[in-house]
């Protein structure tokens, strides 16, 4: 059996994929929305965050011989912790990872970590629109709510705890756009214009993350973009095709039902 780490739309389509062809597998997912998806196409999942110890324990219980790691390009944690389970089980590591899209423009800044973002967003000021998540929000209240130079907007997933993690950290409710994607770069331009946004803050998560759409838009409005680059892991061998992925497995010997 095959243990993934899932929780993107590309990863719930690997997993139909390999289920599809005959590989046993289950899936890994953080939230209930994610795991909605996965129930959709039947596939045995587990949801919760784990540590390695807890990813070791399932996969002894379930008899898994392999991990797919095919996380968030920015769920780092989730990554490191799976990369030693794998050690501790002595059971091979297998990468799929979203293709990494190119990006040169003056318009683009591209910085190494959330705190960079921040302390750059807050030397541009402006009306900034966050795109990145309510995980390290508190990064950038921390640095840019309070000061008059800065309007500081909060795009993110519509649900309880994003919208309390808001209140307690301080942003208003009417600095809050609570939405769920994927957008297309003509809802990203409405919005834009919609709240006068001179600066995008942005992860580099790849095409499927709908990075081209929001950055594409903001260069066609002329708005700044701060773009943060994927954390470095050494990951080894790392697919970005499904195909890939498939491969490696087959070269491992396979894992069919």
């Amino acid at each position: 059996m095959i243990f993934m780490l899932a929780g993107t739309s590309d990863a719930r389509e690997l997993a139909v994929r390999l289920q599809d062809k005959g590989h046993s597998l289950i899936a890994t997912v953080v939230t209930e929305s994610a795991a909605s998806s996965l129930k959709e196409a039947n596939i045995s999942h587990h949801i919760g965050r784990l540590h390695a110890l807890q990813m070791v324990e399932l996969c002894q219980k379930l008899g898994c011989n392999k991990i797919v790691d095919a996380s968030h390009p920015f769920a780092e944690e989730a990554s490191k912790e799976a990369i030693s389970a794998s050690n501790i089980l002595n059971i091979p590591y297998i990468r799929y990872e979203r293709r990494n899209e190119q990006y040169d423009h003056p318009l683009i800044s591209a910085v190494d970590t959330y705190e960079e973002a921040a302390l750059l967003a807050k030397q541009k000021g402006g009306t900034i629109m966050l795109t990145t998540g309510s995980k390290t929000l508190a990064t950038f209240t921390k640095h840019l709510l309070g000061d008059e130079r800065i309007r500081l907007l909060a795009r993110m997933l519509p649900n309880k705890e994003n919208m309390e993690k808001c209140d307690a950290l301080g942003v208003v409710q009417k600095d809050i756009i609570a939405i769920q994607g994927p957008f297309s770069k003509q809802l990203n331009a409405a919005l834009y214009e919609q709240y006068g946004v001179t600066l995008m803050v942005t992860k580099e998560s790849g095409k499927v993350g709908s990075v081209d759409e929001k950055i594409e838009a903001a260069l066609d409005l002329n708005i700044e973009i701060i773009l943060i680059k994927r954390p470095q892991i050494a990951y080894g061998e790392v697919y970005a095709t499904f195909e890939g992925v498939e491969q490696a497995i087959q070269q491992l010997g396979g894992n069919k039902q």
